[in-house]
């Protein structure tokens, strides 16, 4: 009994490949890698209807796919918030600040983390202090005395 051999045209096997991928990410999230891989495969269904060579498809879905998860990043990446620092800019410590680690100072009524610019001062508790900058949630703090010299 002879066997019969099926062959999938490439359209499809492009079609299969990018629906598969694109209903992974639906259940396997990975930051929207595996749905742009998806619409590249879908693409180069398209595309294989006029070039017929397989290989020069793979090239062309791993082009597709990174240019669409570069323009996913930028498009789908949030901005980041830039918060400024209220009016007021004094603060005190509320722990022993050593050289080079961090500490809680008290700041506009809420405890934050904090270090000291100089990463070789020593501050101590309840000690007045600026707040020159913010890394995160961390604040950079200056001792008062320093800074009014």
């Amino acid at each position: 009994m002879p066997t019969a051999v099926y062959l999938l045209s490439p359209t499809i096997l492009w079609i299969v490949v990018g629906a598969i991928l694109c209903l992974m990410e639906f259940f396997f999230p990975s930051a929207f890698i595996e749905f742009m891989m998806g619409i590249g495969a879908l693409l180069v269904a398209g595309v294989s209807l006029f070039v017929p060579s397989f290989p020069l498809q793979v090239t062309l879905w791993l082009l597709f796919s990174t240019i669409l998860i570069i323009l996913s990043r930028r498009v789908f990446t949030p901005k980041r918030r830039t918060s400024n620092l209220g009016e007021d800019r004094e603060g005190e410590t509320l722990t022993e600040i050593q050289p080079g680690q961090a500490g809680r100072v008290l700041y506009e009524g809420s405890s934050w983390r904090a270090k000291c610019g100089d990463e070789e001062q020593f501050l101590v508790s309840g000690e007045p202090v600026y707040i020159i900058g913010r890394e995160g949630n961390t604040l950079i703090v200056m001792p008062k005395n320093l800074l009014q010299s």
